[in-house]
């Protein structure tokens, strides 16, 4: 039986990144671009760069405050396990 491989996984900022990359092209597209074909897309590129940069920008924040506190818990976690750890062994580093 073949052992179990773990899927890859993605990093947490990966989802703040493609909202505000979407949110930057629908800026330009909005505000910025002089192409004549993108007139009438114009109001849904000017809706869509407002609502989705404040999302990224929220959603960053959200998730770097999500990853300091998991840090802080592993860095409890560990300090716990090494004070359970019996006097008689020695400390391993």
């Amino acid at each position: 039986m073949a052992p179990k491989v773990k899927p890859p996984e993605i990093g947490p900022f990966v989802f703040p990144a493609i909202l505000a990359f979407f949110g930057l092209w629908c800026l330009y597209d909005g505000w910025l671009s002089t192409d004549p074909n993108m007139q009438e897309h114009l109001l849904f590129n000017r809706i869509a760069g407002g609502i989705l940069l404040p999302w990224a920008v929220i959603d960053f924040i959200r998730t770097r405050k999500r990853e300091k506190l998991y840090a802080e818990k592993e860095k409890k976690k560990v300090r716990n396990s090494a004070d359970d750890a019996p006097e008689d062994t020695p400390d391993q580093q």
